[in-house]
């Protein structure tokens, strides 16, 4: 849970050092803490005042409500103060079902008093204030003023006086007020959840903040962490902290996966290591359910896939802990988990076996026994190992795996059911081999109707239609099978799992459009459909993404520009959690967290491709889910295909406290989408039985509310053996809701209403079709030797970047219309392509005497061939000749990006020492001006939208001219900066993808292209004129040889 409790003393230093505001805040650092081993002649000198004052004494400890629990004392002098502590220093007392020892004391001054409160809801924070605080105040909830700040929005001054203070002399308002303002101010900036003061005391020198309570959220810890400081976030009342914790708490702060571990009763006989925060509380839920609550030794998971050595680490600990005191009856460890997504589960097995055999002594002398179940990639080698060292070391280790019911094991465990001697083992549904045909071709359909797809007005039962007043559902469907999404950051498994399920679920194309990763230039990433390697672009920003592929709906990870969004990523602080979620109902958006299978796969959702296919979700079923934990959304896939025809959609909303969608968002669409027969939903389901009670919701709904352990995910927050979670479940049954007793009964009670559906026509099974077969594991497809994006000659016809030579000159694209598809994989506008072919023609040739004509022709009357002598002059091509269109394009882009003015560009390659490339001609001037340049320009400054770059160019050759009239722009630098215009304004092109083309060389291909045609008719030319070998004539050599010296 984000949200943890601190110190009364740590709130008070935050408020005290932090809050900004015009009211005196007294009492600032006044408060003596007191325990055991307190000096009072020490503590007097310290805080003299307390020798002089009425005081307030209560314990430090996280325990609300002391007053009416008569652990404050009120009004007393030093004297009464000592002999209040002598009843209550280091004696145990109960708290509701919490025993513990008051250990930690506060002593305040004493004043009159007033209520403030300010928490966090969904919806914005509630701030109440009565006008009646301290140990008598009552029931604020149902007494004190109240007002709601909405998320994004700020209190006024105004608003407090004319809302809270309407009980409050007036001389106290205008302070009240601007101290009000000023908490909730301080609330917002260091991300407190909950802020309690009671009571609050107003004199005429200023506020006293007595009493306080909050909590703050520890995933603003890089946000907050200057004012913050190290904060010690102490154990509820009746729990000691143990050294054992902070060990796996550092241990999880130095991981990238996640490690918990708290400990509910150090001599209980059941221990648990649990996989998944979600799993975690399925685990301890049904331990209690089953009788185990009294004898729960601890809470805890570890997840994110931990490395061999982080899972040893923490099994040692647990080991260390559970093999210190023996029991009776023996102990049991149950080392569970739902299907994983992606961590590697012989893996993280290695480091538990590890652990196993360090304790296999105390392990056996304290008579323990280990019940294992998992599933997830490569969980059949976890099990095996796991299996084995039992065998070897002589301790119970009874192994399961997916056939075996998630907490199947804690009945076991507890003798509430029978250990199986042989387990049954899965057979995989599917052909992992290569593909035999070679076939690159989508899969036919494996069912007559697809995911979310609507069917026609014949074949659907009309939606209930909702009653007056309720909550209307927002649009049933969130993604289709056309659906096309991008994905930000690299995640390149993911993206890759997404295809894979793509392809079995017989999508035409692949989902993902295009990835976008702020952290390199745009480029291309290969993946596997099917059996073909395909490259998918990454671009660099989501403006250039979002241009390319209009067709995008959705996005995985944050962005609102788009339908649908899923947020993966935990430790999102709550308050900024909130603002996503308001600037999505404000632009339409539906945000979903952290996972949604159904036709569309959303990152490593659904697991790896073979629990994909065992759970039948290549096709759609007539069951739709909703819960909160991402990791057991496997596991209702499981139970579902193993129960009924399967899943139609599942989502994961998440376990932050607040998701982006809730569970009534989904429940409303699953109404509402006729293909959708039965309904299971996982947590907390309060607004679903309204609905079910008021006719919203008529279809079967299978629920359950989980609500174990106050440590367990956010949204999961009531008692041990949670009386919540029992009364809300009883409430359920009774409006309709078919209720298992405990997550063990899910699947039993899942198959009874789902063969009535069946029994009575509502559900029709459709036929099974084998899915296609896909590669299990891309290292046994052998990767091709080459990959070409721009040409395909294997069809009926050529095909260039896509586009069939028909087309090529059915549409007349011309020459530099074929440059535009194989060099740069677009089709370019027409004037481009003109553009290409007027640089061509006036690149073609510019005489025998430059270097690359000269050596053609050198190398021609040497009597050697059309293609030797090409290569001749071409290797003569460099800065210095032919090649300087690259090499100006980047020294004026470069330039003019920067924000450099023409005369400093000047003037900085001058002091450099550097040639400004493409400025500058042997014969032509300012004078005599080059008419290619005049052409090209005439034809640029008509059809070309922008020519930033160029008039630049021209702005420097204006200066360049004045000192030298020669120093023109010549025809290499006209065409390198009018290509870097084209290229970044013809809209073909994101900026990043056009400095590319620049960088890697494609402007010189241009004139190597041009020049190639003059070259080749030099090489004619010399054989038709039958000229003989050149020999350079001696008067034209100037020999410089150094005089004769004799020894």
């Amino acid at each position: 849970m984000s949200a943890k409790a601190i110190s009364e003393q740590t709130g008070k230093e935050f408020l005290y050092k932090y809050i900004c505001t015009s009211a005196a805040v007294q009492n600032r650092f006044r408060y003596a803490s007191v325990t055991a081993e307190t000096d009072w002649e020490r503590l007097t000198q310290e805080h003299p005042w307390l020798l002089t004052e009425r005081l307030v004494v209560k314990p430090d400890q996280l325990i609300k409500r002391r007053g009416k629990l008569g652990l404050v004392g009120i009004n007393l002098d030093l004297q009464g103060v000592r002999e209040w502590f002598k009843a209550r220093l280091m004696k145990e007392t109960t708290v509701g079902k919490a025993t513990g020892v008051l250990k930690n004391f506060l002593i305040e001054p004493f004043e009159e008093e007033f209520y403030v409160c300010i928490y966090a809801t969904r919806e914005g924070d509630h701030v109440l204030f009565h006008h009646e605080g301290g140990v008598d105040v009552g029931d604020v909830d149902a007494k004190a003023q109240r007002l709601l700040v909405a998320v994004d929005e700020k209190l006024s001054e105004e608003q407090v006086t004319e809302k809270l203070l309407l009980h409050i002399p007036d001389e106290k308002k205008e302070v009240l007020a601007s101290f009000i303002v000023g908490l909730f101010n301080l609330y917002e900036d260091l991300y407190f959840t909950y802020l309690e003061i009671n009571p609050i005391v107003v004199t005429k020198d200023g506020v006293y903040v007595l009493d306080m309570a909050a909590k703050i959220d520890a995933t603003a810890d890089y946000i907050c962490k200057a004012k913050w400081g190290d904060v010690e976030f102490p154990p509820p009342f009746g729990r000691e902290a143990y050294p054992e914790e902070a060990y796996i708490a550092d241990l999880d702060a130095k991981s990238g996966a996640s490690l918990k571990l708290t400990l509910l009763n150090p001599r209980g006989r059941i221990w648990t290591m649990v996989a998944g925060g979600g799993a975690s509380v399925v685990y301890s839920d049904t331990i209690c359910d089953l009788g185990g609550v009294d004898e729960l030794a601890n809470y805890g998971e570890y997840s994110g896939a931990p490395s061999e050595q982080q899972t040893y680490d923490y099994a040692k600990t647990i080991l260390s802990l559970m093999t210190r005191e023996k029991h009776t009856q023996g102990k049991v460890l149950i080392i569970g988990g739902s299907i994983a997504n992606f961590t590697n589960v012989a893996a993280t097995f290695k480091g538990i076996v590890r652990a196993i055999k360090d304790y296999q002594g105390p392990l056996k002398e304290h008579e323990v026994t280990i019940f294992v179940r998992r599933g997830g990639p490569n969980y059949q080698e976890g099990l095996r190992v796991m299996g084995e060292v039992g065998k070897t070391t002589g301790i119970p280790i009874h192994v399961f795996g997916t056939e075996t019911h998630m907490t199947a094991i804690v009945g076991m465990a507890l003798g509430h059911r029978p250990i199986p001697n042989q387990p049954p083992m899965d057979a995989h549904t599917a052909n992992f081999l290569l593909n035999a045909s070679n076939s690159a071709m989508t899969p036919a359909t494996t069912r007559t109707a697809s995911f979310s797809e609507p069917r026609t007005s014949s074949d659907v039962d009309p939606a209930k239609k909702s009653k007056a007043g309720l909550p209307a559902a927002k649009p049933t469907t969130l993604f289709r099978k056309q659906t096309k999404v991008i994905v930000w950051g690299m995640q390149t498994r993911a993206v890759q799992g997404m295809m894979d399920f793509d392809y079995v679920c017989s999508r035409d194309e692949p989902s993902v459009a295009a990835m976008v990763y702020p952290f390199t230039g745009d480029h291309k990433q290969k993946f596997y459909w099917g059996h073909k390697e395909i490259l998918l672009p990454v671009y660099k920003n989501m403006a250039d993404a979002m241009k390319k592929h209009p067709a995008v709906n959705s996005l995985i990870k944050l962005c609102f520009q788009i339908h649908t969004i899923a947020i993966i990523a935990e430790g999102i602080p709550e308050a900024q959690t909130r603002k996503i979620i308001k600037k999505a109902d404000e632009k339409g958006v539906t945000i979903i967290g952290p996972a949604t299978p159904g036709c569309f796969k959303i990152g490593n959702t659904g697991g790896m491709l073979d629990n994909i296919l065992a759970s039948k979700l290549y096709r759609p079923g007539s069951v739709a889910y909703v819960s909160r934990s991402g990791g057991m959304s496997n596991e209702l896939n499981n139970i579902v295909s193993r129960t009924t025809d399967g899943v139609y959609e599942g989502v994961a909303i998440g376990g932050d406290r607040y998701p982006g969608s809730t569970f009534m968002d989904h429940v409303l669409r699953y109404q509402d989408t006729p293909d959708v027969k039965m309904i299971i939903v996982l947590g907390e389901v309060g607004r679903n039985l309204q609905g079910i009670r008021e006719g919203r919701i008529t279809k079967p709904v299978c629920a359950g509310v989980l609500e174990p352990v106050q440590f367990g995910h956010a949204g999961a927050c009531a008692n041990q053996a949670s009386e919540t979670a029992v009364a809300k479940n009883q409430a359920l049954r009774d409006a309709g809701a078919y209720v298992p007793k405990s997550f063990d009964e899910l699947g039993d009670v899942v198959k009874t209403v789902y063969d009535e559906l069946v029994a009575n026509g509502t559900i029709i099974p459709a036929q099974e079709v084998p899915p296609p077969t896909v590669p299990m594991d891309y290292s046994w497809a052998r990767p091709a030797s080459f990959m070409t994006s721009i040409c395909d000659e294997r069809g009926q016809e050529l095909i260039y970047a896509g586009m069939p030579i028909t087309e090529v000159f059915k549409e007349e694209m011309g020459l530099g219309g074929v440059l535009g598809l194989l060099w740069f994989q677009r089709r370019l506008p027409r004037y481009a392509c003109q553009f290409i072919e007027m640089c061509l023609m006036v690149t073609a040739d510019h005489g025998p005497a430059v270097s690359g004509a000269h050596n053609t022709i050198v190398c021609t009357r040497a009597g050697k061939d059309l293609i030797s002598c090409l290569t001749s002059g071409l290797l003569t091509i460099g800065d210095r000749f032919g090649g300087a269109l690259d090499a100006a394009a980047k020294q004026f882009s470069k330039a003019f990006d920067s924000g450099m003015l023409p005369m400093e560009f000047v003037n900085k390659m001058k002091k450099d020492g550097k040639l400004i490339m493409g400025i500058g001609h042997r014969v032509k001037s300012i004078n005599n001006p080059d008419m290619r340049v005049q052409i090209l320009k005439d034809f640029v400054k008509q059809h070309f939208t922008s020519t930033q770059v160029l008039d630049y160019a021209l702005d420097v050759e204006k200066i360049t001219t004045s000192k030298k009239p020669n120093l023109i722009l010549n025809v290499d630098g006209f065409i390198g900066v009018a290509f870097v215009d084209l290229l970044r304004t013809c809209g073909g092109f994101t900026r990043d993808e056009a400095d590319e083309f620049v960088e890697i060389g494609a402007l010189n291909g241009i004139f190597v292209l041009g020049r190639s045609m003059g070259f080749i008719g030099h090489y004619l030319d010399q054989k038709r004129l039958k000229q003989g070998l050149y020999r350079h004539p001696w008067d034209d050599i100037s020999y410089v040889l150094p005089e004769h010296m004799s020894m």
